[in-house]
Formats: structure tokens, C-alpha cells, sequence
């Protein structure tokens, strides 16, 4: 079956996002804009969640557990769960690989942890805008041995992408799918980079603001609306 999907939206814990993307607001535009799955990726830290999945319980859309890793190397990776407590048990090699250097809100913005009725319950402390200590095949790797599947995020980028930071994608990293930001110009990526023929594409619009959640006009095939089916069509 086509589903309607957004893979990459940030919350409000994101220091780059707007604090009005809160777990309802973000449930609510997602419902407007006719989406059938969407998925929560902050920067290196998934303590939102939670609670974008509770706040979507009334209601048909699926959102999937994920997050946004910062590698060593700078390239960001789109990171997903088929459930929240193998999303933890990554969260957790995160945490021990992150640096704790404290956040400076004035200049970064905020990190509010939120709960499912939109009530901040929280700040995270250290900044999540840096590399974390896990290389890309490390983090690769990891991610597969807990069950997940991870997704090069904004390929085309000049930076923070594995082609903008690389120059290429390495051999032997068991990717099958990466990521476009906002505009599907696939055909002009493969025209330079030969190489990435083989593998399928998402594109996601990187939301840091409610008005840029994708519309319901990119699909992708699953058998059915499942978190399952939905990581399955992109392993």
C-alpha cells in the first residue's frame, strides 16, 4: 500500500528548532497535512519521542522511533526503531559517546524535553549540535546489531552528508536507502554520482518549524501501515 510520509522532523528539543514544534502541534500538522507516518529524529538525543507517539495515539498516523546521529566524521544519519526500547538501547551507546559540553541556549537555542501534553518537564543540559564519538561504520553497525535501519540524511548537502563531508559512499556500509532534503532531484545526483543507482530514496522535508512538514505528497510502498512494514520497506 502508497503511504503519505515525513521521516525527518525535529522537536522542540532539537536547539535548531522552533519551540513551538511541540509533541500535539507537531501530531496535529502531520493530521492536517494528510500524512500516514511520520518520524521523530532530534539531534543525538530521542527524549521527545515518547511522547510524540503517545500524543498520536487517538489518531491513525504512525510515528516511527528514530533519531538524527552526528557522527565523527560530521555526517548525519537518520536512525529507526521498530520499537522505543531498541531506540533507548541506542540512546544509551549515544549517550556514553557524546560530549558533555553544557549548552548555551543564547546562542544555540533551547533543548526542551516535553511531555505528551505539551508540558516542558525538562531541559537537556549538554549540547546536542556536535559530533558525537561514533564513527559511521560504527554507528552503521550498531544500529543494525539493535534492529534498526540508518538512513544517510540530506545527501546533497555541502555539509554534514556523507557525499558533502566524503566525497563518496563507502563500500561495505549495508545501505540500502538515503535521503533527499525537500525536492526530489535524484535523477541530477545520479547523473554525478553514478554510484548511487542502487540505492532507493526518501525525501523528507528536515522540519525544524511547523509549516515545513512535508505535505502529503511523497509515498512510499509497505505492506502495510505498520512501524514494522513501513522500516521494512527501507532496509
Amino acid at each position: 500500500m502508497k503511504l503519505s510520509y515525513d521521516l525527518h522532523i525535529h522537536t522542540a528539543l532539537s536547539p535548531c528548532a522552533s519551540d513551538d514544534m511541540t509533541p500535539n502541534n507537531i501530531v496535529n500538522m502531520a493530521v492536517i497535512k494528510g500524512l500516514d507516518a511520520i518520524a521523530i529524529t532530534d539531534h543525538n538525543s530521542s527524549d521527545n519521542c515518547i511522547s510524540v507517539i503517545k500524543a498520536a495515539k487517538d489518531n491513525e498516523l504512525v510515528v516511527i522511533p528514530g533519531v538524527e546521529l552526528q557522527t565523527t566524521e560530521e555526517v548525519h544519519l537518520l536512525c529507526f526503531f521498530n520499537e522505543v526500547s531498541a531506540l533507548n538501547d541506542f540512546q544509551s551507546v549515544i549517550d556514553l559517546h557524546m560530549n558533555k559540553t553544557n549548552n548555551n541556549r543564547e546562542i544555540f537555542g533551547n533543548q526542551l524535553i516535553m511531555d505528551e501534553n505539551d508540558f516542558v518537564v525538562g531541559e537537556k543540559q549538554h549540547m546536542l549540535l556536535t559530533s558525537s564519538g561514533l564513527s559511521l561504520n560504527k554507528a552503521i553497525q550498531t544500529v543494525a546489531e539493535i534492529g534498526g535501519v540508518v538512513v544517510p540524511a540530506h545527501i546533497e548537502r555541502n555539509s554534514y552528508s556523507i557525499l558533502g563531508n566524503l566525497g563518496f559512499i563507502p563500500s561495505g556500509l549495508n545501505l540500502a536507502t538515503l535521503e533527499i532534503y525537500k525536492n526530489d532531484h535524484r535523477a541530477e545526483l545520479i547523473e554525478k554520482h553514478k554510484d548511487l543507482e542502487k540505492y532507493r530514496f526518501l525525501v523528507n522535508s528536515d522540519a525544524h518549524a511547523l509549516g515545513c512538514i512535508s505535505e502529503a505528497e511523497r509515498f512510499i510502498e509497505a505492506k502495510s501501515k505498520s512501524i514494522f512494514d513501513i522500516i521494512q520497506a527501507i532496509k
